[in-house]
């Protein structure tokens, strides 16, 4: 029997010369062990504690089982194929073109703004920084990985105003618990989620998120900038204060995930044994003791280890994809006595019916379900299906459709991130203005263009 087990020792799948097995995931049981273990540790939904500093003076709220949950998170989507590109597309539709600076004049008859863009060029060389590139290319990718992201404020030395902004890695940041104003810290250490020594951290102050513009100033008065604050951005719709939840999360709850992975798996296998059912082969046994005499050995365990050894290079010469096309040769012996044949090898092809398609069918829907989780249509990623339940059509105008509701929905985690750079426009001193993003926009082909700019 040859079994796959995964980290834990779970065995996952597991087939032999007569069976195929797998472990079902019971979607309840899965749940209640996905939120008490990997978000919330304890039955009765209370955060985990640690305490950083030689008094322990810093009260860290866990993030996670074990603390692990960026650094278990970020490994599942590398491994998962469809989530991986998913996040990937939602980070650059959120992202778009780059974002400008305007003012809203007013409306126009089909309910669009009207924007008069405001033409100052320290603005325009902010806007277009690889400073502004960088922070929204990672705050974004741990916002839709994670559902959380930071980034520090850097101050000038002479503490006037802001120099940089630095998006923190979520694997390397820790929340303290807020104290009764609803303020916190955040426990910056290149080695959580191990908790570090007196020298391995920095505590820096974070903005509350009810006001953070008004805390920001209020540093700014008590002296407290020397190395700067933490703006947090947080996807709130899982009510969670410290950590949001991500929005994929749900499928991994319901074992999509597991699913997209156990697909490949087994298919790998199938195809590199060719599944080891394909062939009945019988053996008389008066071939044994003429190929393998009992006398020629001294125990009963050398020379079943021999005929063990015999037959699999025999298994190896009926299966494999290298092997699909190669003459079988057997022998065998005719009585002299009675005229009969003896010794003769059957070897029969059995009618396989496995063809690997509803593998392949589940494979589509795992990778549904993941896409839904992240509110993308699967047909812009390519991957409607053509019958079943979850059949679309996948021509041109459904997928500009489906793009369009993608941007349209983006405009909330598209404001949430530019929040942090309103507050740093506002501190700098640069001119009064309203963020806008440029998009491109698919269109129809009797439009005289492929493409089209759109600003939102």
């Amino acid at each position: 029997m040859d079994i796959l087990f995964n980290k834990k020792g779970v065995p996952l799948l597991m087939n032999s010369a007569e069976t195929f097995a797998e472990t079902l995931t019971d979607s309840t049981a899965r749940k209640n062990f996905a939120e008490r273990e990997v978000l919330q540790p304890h039955d009765n939904w209370a955060y985990d504690y640690l305490y950083v500093g030689e008094q322990g003076e810093h009260k860290v709220v866990a993030w996670g089982e074990g603390n692990r949950f960026p650094q278990w998170a970020t490994k599942l989507i590398r491994e998962t194929t469809v989530l991986n590109t998913g996040l990937q597309y939602l980070l650059f539709l959120m992202m778009g073109q780059g974002v400008f600076g305007c003012k809203v004049t007013g409306f126009n008859d089909d309910g669009t703004e009207h924007l008069e863009p405001v033409n100052d060029s320290r603005l325009t060389a902010f806007l277009e920084s690889r400073v502004v590139r960088r922070f929204m290319e990672r705050t974004l990718r741990d916002y839709l990985k994670l559902g959380n992201a930071a980034v520090q404020f850097v101050p000038s030395m002479d503490l006037r105003k802001m120099e940089l902004l630095n998006p923190m890695n979520a694997l390397w940041y820790r929340y303290t618990e807020p104290d009764a104003f609803g303020s916190m810290n955040a426990v910056v250490s290149g080695y959580w989620p191990v908790i570090p020594q007196a020298d391995q951290y920095t505590v820096l102050p974070v903005l509350r998120e009810v006001d953070p513009e008004g805390h920001a100033e209020l540093l700014k008065m008590a002296g407290k900038l020397s190395k700067g604050f933490i703006y947090p951005i947080r996807d709130s719709w899982s009510n969670e204060e410290i950590y949001g939840e991500p929005r994929w999360y749900p499928a991994w709850v319901a074992g999509w995930v597991d699913i997209a992975h156990l697909v490949p798996q087994y298919l790998k296998k199938a195809y590199k044994n060719q599944t080891t059912w394909k062939w009945h082969v019988q053996i008389p046994y008066s071939y044994w003791d003429k190929k393998f005499p009992v006398n020629d050995f001294e125990t009963v365990e050398e020379r079943k280890a021999a005929i063990n050894k015999y037959m699999d290079s025999v298994e190896r010469n009926l299966l494999g994809p290298e092997n699909a096309e190669k003459p079988l040769f057997t022998n065998y012996a005719v009585n002299e006595m009675n005229g009969r044949i003896e010794e003769e090898w059957k070897i029969n092809a059995l009618n396989n019916k496995y063809n690997g398609n509803e593998n392949l069918v589940t494979s589509s829907a795992a990778n549904s379900e993941i896409l839904f989780a992240l509110m993308v249509n699967p047909n812009v990623m390519g991957a409607g299906m053509p019958g079943g339940a979850y059949a679309m059509n996948q021509g041109g105008s459904n997928i500009r459709e489906a793009f369009l509701v993608n941007i349209a929905n983006a405009w909330k985690d598209r404001q949430v991130l530019l929040d942090p750079l309103e507050l740093y426009i506002q501190m700098n001193g640069l001119p009064e203005c309203q963020l806008r993003y440029r998009s491109t926009i698919l269109t129809t082909l009797d439009t005289g263009a492929g493409t089209a700019q759109k600003l939102s």
